[in-house]
């Protein structure tokens, strides 16, 4: 079939609307009607070159749709369904171990531009991270998709395919935080104030957003914030400041090795650091060794909010729609496939905070 895709042909962009040839689904696979895509830096990073992928590959991670067609005994023509960007095979070690984000088959397939199943449905045009959303319709894994409440608002459902996977699980998963802890979180995009917003949930007593754009912290003061403070060489003092030397949970979502120093030097003794943002593949981190342990403080990645999304999108949707987790709120802004080179500009420059494009 032919649909209409949004396709990086070269480092750097812009993004190029074009007509391309969807092959049809094969055994244990989706074809999605999408309906809504997510804006998220994970994109961004393959635009500009700092995530390194085989081009030219249709983009987009975050999404939303209707299955079409299914060749999977796990889902029926109708369902509604999140995509998430790593497609778990469910046998290696790691899954078996209950730690989908780090399938290695799903891994590799990523990297390559292909699907879990092997190779590509759409010609010469490489997949991202076994979605490519971007797009009217898209063909995926089954591994890649989690069956959601058919009245949630497509707009809204995206969201929990990456941004809120990503921050809520960091922030509950990774880091554990609960009742009187204080937190801080670095960056509040999509991904961050999904954290903060997960934080405020489990009854912190302290909650510090930091980030460089002041409507953001405005925003993250809204959502329940106790805290907001400029991003900058004067982060760290305000954070200790704040929660009387430390915060003992912090979460990054920066992808900023600096950023990321700051994260850790504003953590208690004994306190966790959690960062989840892609750094450039080259860029290194320098930390006190010695803090590590006279301070006893640790320092952990969390990929995909180091969930299962089979088990947590269900949970973080039911925690949205009891009130107490309300990702709407991150909305910024609608777009048209057309429209999406303008949404990744006002991205770059920190304007936005969760951008989603809406295909119908």
């Amino acid at each position: 079939m032919k649909v209409r895709s949004a396709v990086l042909v070269e480092r750097g962009g812009p993004l190029d609307v074009r007509e391309l040839t969807l092959a049809p689904p094969q055994e244990g696979e989706l074809l999605v009607r999408i309906e809504a895509a997510g804006l998220c830096h994970s994109d961004l990073s393959v635009i500009d070159g700092s995530r390194p992928r085989p081009l030219p590959m249709a983009l987009g991670h975050e999404a939303a749709g209707v299955v079409a067609a299914s060749r999977s005994r796990e889902f029926v023509p109708g369902d509604h369904v999140v995509l998430t960007f790593v497609p778990a095979c469910g046998s290696c070690p790691p899954c078996v171990a209950g730690r989908p984000a780090l399938c290695g088959p799903g891994a590799a397939a990523n990297r390559a531009g292909a699907l879990l199943g092997g190779g590509r449905r759409l010609g010469e045009v490489f997949h991202h991270l076994g979605v490519s959303a971007f797009s009217e319709y898209a063909v995926v894994s089954a591994r890649s998709a989690v069956r959601v409440p058919p009245g949630l608002p497509f707009e809204v459902a995206a969201l929990f395919g990456c941004a809120v996977l990503t921050g809520a699980g960091a922030a509950l998963h990774a880091a554990g935080v609960g009742p009187r802890d204080s937190v801080a979180v670095f960056g509040l995009g999509g991904v961050g104030l999904s954290a903060l917003l997960a934080a405020r949930a489990a009854g912190v007593s302290t909650l510090v957003g930091v980030d460089l754009v002041e409507g953001k912290r405005d925003l993250a003061l809204s959502l329940g914030a106790t805290h907001a403070v400029p991003g900058g060489p004067g982060a760290v003092d305000h954070v200790r400041e704040l929660t009387g030397g430390g915060a003992v949970k912090v979460v990054d979502t920066t992808g900023v090795a600096p950023v990321l120093a700051q994260a850790y030097a504003a953590t208690a003794p004994g306190g966790v650091t959690v960062t989840v943002g892609l750094p450039a593949p080259g860029a290194a981190l320098t930390v006190p060794a010695l803090s590590l342990v006279a301070e006893e403080k640790t320092l952990r990645g969390s990929y995909l909010g180091s969930c299962v999304p089979r088990r947590d999108v269900p949970r973080f949707i039911a925690m949205y729609e009891s009130g107490v987790l309300p990702v709407d709120r991150l909305l910024s802004g609608r777009l048209r496939l057309d429209e999406v080179n303008e949404g990744f500009d006002r991205l770059a420059s920190g304007e936005a905070v969760r951008q989603v494009v809406i295909m119908r």
